[in-house]
């Protein structure tokens, strides 16, 4: 029998994201990875309401449930909670590769931090050898485009995946995600490099 690979998909914050918004998002990474995969999607804490500590502490303890080779996955605010939490405390779980999803760069040039600001040196900080992929729509209005660009900076080891024309949710199309996930190359790249835009 062959093995599953794991993969958590740690939700964005609002009211009614779970049920209403990313589960879409959720509904697409299962269709279009199919077979030998299991997304795990827990409901966060508050989800009208993200807290930086709330969010990491039920973040570590998904983690912590996982298997060697977990893909871990994170959608807005969740992908921004999920790194910083990966790079305060790295886990006892050896990961396949870290993937954020229209991330809000939280700290000098994002968002404002009011519980947590990302470190300048972030990738140096996050678990060593993990490939880490940004994916970023160009049509996001609510985390604006520039934010991968400062993720690019501050985890040079990145692979960037600029999506023409796509939202914040990404049109709730996560097929280069999964094509991501389902091919292999979750290695990084040239560091700072680019990566394919679909179009």
């Amino acid at each position: 029998m062959a093995e599953t690979r794991q993969v958590l998909f740690v939700q964005g914050g609002g009211a009614g994201t779970h049920d209403e918004w990313d589960d879409k998002l959720v509904d697409s990474l299962r269709r279009e990875l199919g077979d030998g995969y299991e997304v795990r999607y827990p409901r966060m804490p508050d989800e009208d309401d993200p807290s930086h500590a709330r969010w990491s502490a039920a973040i570590r303890r998904e983690l912590a449930a996982l298997d060697d080779g977990a893909v871990v996955a994170g959608h807005s605010v969740g992908a921004t909670i999920l790194v910083n939490a990966l790079a305060e405390r790295p886990p006892e779980r050896e990961l396949g590769a870290i993937l954020l999803i229209a991330a809000p760069f939280v700290g000098a040039g994002g968002w404002p931090g009011e519980e947590f600001e990302l470190p300048h040196d972030l990738g140096a900080r996050l678990p060593r050898g993990v490939p880490v992929h940004v994916f970023h729509g160009l049509r996001d209005e609510t985390a604006p485009p520039s934010h991968a660009d400062l993720y690019a900076r501050a985890v040079p080891q990145a692979r960037l995946h600029r999506l023409p024309g796509r939202d914040h949710q990404l049109d709730n199309d996560l097929s280069e995600v999964a094509r991501t996930i389902r091919s292999g190359d979750l290695g990084p790249g040239t560091p700072g490099q680019s990566g394919t835009s679909y179009l």
